[in-house]
């Protein structure tokens, strides 16, 4: 990659930071994978992108603020537009030259809900060729949250989760989140709602996401309030391993929010395998699952999770909360829509899973036609016309996924999931004949599929 790399100031800060955490994250885990597939006599694998990498693309990053036209090719200018989801997130508004009239397209990124603890409400304008528009929750509709019954829900869950020998553990996306519930909790605490106990951020690119978060204040709603958070005294952030580690010999109640939000790397897999298998431990999970996640699979309700190899059985109360999505709600993706009407040729719905597309589907068919909402399949092409979207089959290979299988989980996680039912089987047995009619009982199973 050659070629600029346009982002909000706040974006490119953020980049900074997070680029080069992400890749040591396929660095690290590659590292552990090949010592494994070592062992088991398979091929090693190479990280899908480096440290070397990420550094290289963040020298291509250009700055434009929010409202800036800025000219991204020959015939193309762009601008950005506050999408209120999080710092630095921006809708992109893009005008391509074509007779008789500029064609004019938006792109929504990612929309944040409203109520929104340190984002402004999404803005952008009206009067559009084609609009392409994420679809998160659309199939979702939330109770409306402001910050008092915010507090209220938060301030419920702290209060169950205190044991004198116990720890909330919060998995957390490192941008934003963290940021919004370190917020919460310290004002909870200020104004004695819940007792005050130590709040550990254990992720370093959490810790400097602060400090950028800290920088760009002045852009943020309720700056002062997220200010007074990250310098409160009960309030520590980890940046070593060995900070990381100390963790576990805190003695009394305290809260721990680590990376990553889905529990799929990072130092929540080690908060985790310490804590899950303790009845005193409550993990809380506050954003979106995805399926295959060790994330999804707790809060489906797993008996036991496979944690860096290891089995780990699940006695810690599982809570999940979504009061804290960055992603605005089916209603509100509509009524943004809608907003930016009127919209002459389409609507493309993308950046959800299948049942979120179609409830998004569903809520846009009141105030458009049923042929002006797209909902494109992985590897689908389209030449867009001032008078419509027309499909380029002819261009498109055979798709890398089945469009069935995009956003489902995969043999691998059945497999995992398969290993985990047999072994609590196996545990629950009363004994080794019992054990070994489960076996046979597989065995046969397997013949006769075969």
């Amino acid at each position: 990659m050659t070629g600029p790399i346009f982002a909000t100031p706040a974006t490119t800060d953020l980049c900074s930071v997070m680029l080069p955490d992400s890749a040591h994250i396929q660095e690290s885990e590659v590292v552990q994978l090949n010592r494994r597939n070592l062992r088991r006599g398979r091929h090693a694998v190479t990280p899908i992108y480096t440290a070397r990498d990420a550094a290289a693309a963040i020298t291509l990053f250009r700055q434009v603020r929010l409202g800036s036209w800025e000219k991204a090719g020959e015939g193309i200018r762009f601008r950005f537009w506050n999408a209120g989801h999080l710092l630095g997130s921006a809708s992109v508004e893009m005008e391509i030259d074509a007779a008789p009239s500029p064609l004019r397209l938006l792109f929504s990124g990612d929309i944040g809900p409203r109520h929104k603890l340190l984002q402004f409400d999404a803005k952008a304008p009206s009067g559009w060729d084609y609009v392409i528009c994420e679809s998160t929750y659309g199939d979702v509709e939330r109770k409306e949250t402001d910050d008092a019954a915010r507090h209220h829900i938060l301030r419920s869950e702290v209060l169950n989760a205190v044991h004198p020998n116990g720890a909330l553990i919060i998995p957390s996306f490192a941008v934003e989140r963290t940021q919004e519930l370190l917020t919460d909790l310290v004002h909870l605490m200020e104004t004695s709602a819940v007792p005050k106990c130590p709040i550990i951020i254990d992720s370093p690119l959490a810790t400097r996401a602060s400090e950028i978060f800290h920088r760009h204040a002045r852009g943020l709603e309720n700056a002062d309030v997220l200010v007074r958070a990250i310098e409160a005294k009960n309030v520590r952030f980890t940046e070593t391993a060995e900070q990381s580690k100390a963790i576990d010999f805190i003695r009394g109640f305290h809260i721990v929010i680590a990376a990553s939000g889905m529990c799929e790397a990072g130092r929540i897999r080690h908060r985790l395998k310490n804590w899950l298998w303790r009845d005193e431990a409550t993990v809380l999970l506050v954003g979106y699952q995805a399926a295959g996640t060790l994330g999804r699979f707790l809060e489906e309700g797993a008996s036991v999770v496979r944690i860096q190899g290891e089995d780990v059985r699940v006695r810690a109360r599982i809570r999940k909360l979504d009061i804290y999505s960055g992603h605005a709600d089916g209603r509100e993706l509509a009524e943004w829509v809608q907003s930016r009407q009127p919209i002459s040729a389409a609507v493309f719905l993308v950046h959800g899973e299948a049942e979120a597309l179609d409830g998004l589907r569903q809520r846009l068919s009141t105030f458009l036609a049923e042929d002006r909402v797209i909902r494109p399949s992985l590897d689908s092409a389209f030449r867009l016309t001032p008078h419509g979207a027309v499909e380029i089959s002819e261009a498109a290979a055979a798709p890398r996924i089945d469009p069935v299988l995009v956003g489902r989980t995969d043999w691998h996680n059945d497999f995992q999931s398969l290993v985990l039912d047999l072994q609590d089987e196996l545990a629950k047995a009363a004994d080794d004949k019992a054990r070994g009619v489960v076996i046979r009982r597989l065995r046969r199973a397997l013949r006769e599929e075969a």
